[in-house]
């Protein structure tokens, strides 16, 4: 008998990006692979790779609260026709979503994929306080089915969620991000006959510390370092925290970073830099840290969750603090100018990679979590 594996997903790019191998490998240990998420471009991309795909009425944003009980509506009505025996839930909407409508239908084992607490747990002030409490009471009764592992990417969420009442301890599963293809990915030696080139690549908003980046490209040039920056990446005007197109503009006309935009090919883009950087405000674990440390690329990142989950500190990267260009310009002059420093560290990131970070290592910890529920949900 065939057993049936849905992931659910807001996003169809993000599956691509960042789950498709999971899907692939739960179809080659044998499951009939289904996925679900709100529509976009990527769709084709999901149909394409042969899985059967469900529309859902996912939104990146909530405002209407009869649209979102729709959506709600729509996730419990699929459970109930496939009635999967693996749940896997990726991001905010569909862990929530997802986990209420599990608890409401046979769904043998969930699994519930925390990969950042994302912007509602970074802002401040009595609004989003209130708004903390609210998803913190759905999270718990999302998260409240027996058959259930939450996976963290970093344990300063799994500590929050935990420290909040929202969570079982016995309930989580810790996997170190999202793995990356080490043979897509390869290490090549730096370029060294040139200005070192230094990039910042991630959505264009606030909270990735674009703004930081830019003021500390300004404090650098002030002081003379020679080299060129890049800022690789869009604006996502879904987020409350997007850059603007005026800031863009303004940026191009001060002519200080090179603007590239949206790109896919960020492999061969890191092999043709010198230094990564992310100075964001909170992660689950950053893809893009993976990649540099698989490029054999230093890096230099916040010492926030997530990013410093990311990297050894002193020995694949450097930390610094949050939301400090000062400190952010500091850490990028001393790897702009020590190459020695900046290959070592390159060096020590592809073997922090290969140990850590194989997608064929993270694929495989997926499998074995979804063993685990298989052979709990036949002891019930």
């Amino acid at each position: 008998m065939t057993h049936i594996f849905l992931m659910i997903v807001n996003d169809p790019a993000f599956f691509i990006s960042h789950r498709l191998a999971v899907a692939q490998g739960a179809r080659k240990a044998g499951y009939k692979v289904h996925i679900a998420t709100m529509d976009g471009e990527a769709v084709k991309l999901i149909t394409d790779e042969g899985f059967t795909h469900h529309l859902l009425p996912l939104s990146r944003s909530g405002s209407n609260p009869f649209f979102e009980f729709f959506a709600l509506f729509c996730i419990w009505r699929l459970l109930w026709r496939l009635r999967p025996d693996i749940l896997h839930l990726v991001t905010i909407k569909p862990v929530i979503y997802g986990g209420i409508a599990a608890r409401l239908a046979p769904v043998r084992g969930v699994v519930a994929a925390v990969s950042g607490l994302g912007y509602l747990f970074l802002s401040k002030g009595s609004k989003a306080t209130l708004l903390r409490k609210v998803v913190s009471f759905f999270y718990k009764v999302a998260l409240g089915k027996r058959n259930l592992r939450v996976i963290f990417q970093n344990p300063d969420d799994r500590d929050l969620l935990i420290g909040l009442g929202v969570l079982d301890p016995d309930k989580v599963e810790m996997v170190r991000g999202s793995g990356v293809d080490l043979s897509l990915y390869s290490f090549e030696p730096e370029r060294l006959d040139s200005l070192p080139v230094v990039c910042l690549a991630a959505r264009l908003l606030r909270d990735k510390g674009v703004l930081e980046f830019v003021e500390a490209v300004r404090i650098l040039y002030q002081r003379g370092v020679k080299a060129r920056f890049q800022l690789i990446g869009d604006i996502d005007p879904g987020n409350p925290t997007t850059i603007t197109e005026a800031e863009i503009s303004t940026w191009r006309e001060e002519g200080l970073i090179e603007l590239l935009g949206y790109r896919k090919d960020i492999a061969k883009l890191f092999t043709d830099v010198n230094l990564v950087t992310l100075p964001s405000y909170r992660e689950g674990l950053p893809k893009v840290l993976v990649e540099a440390a698989a490029c054999g690329r230093a890096v230099v990142t916040t010492d926030v969750p997530g990013c410093r989950d990311a990297i050894e500190p002193d020995v694949t990267g450097l930390l610094v603090p949050m939301g400090n260009a000062l400190a952010l310009a500091d850490g990028l002059q001393l790897l702009i100018e020590n190459s020695v420093l900046r290959q070592s560290m390159g060096a020590a990131g592809r073997a922090l990679a290969e140990g850590e970070f194989d997608l064929r290592k993270v694929v495989q910890q997926h499998l074995d979590i979804y063993s685990k529920l298989e052979r709990a949900s036949n002891h019930e």
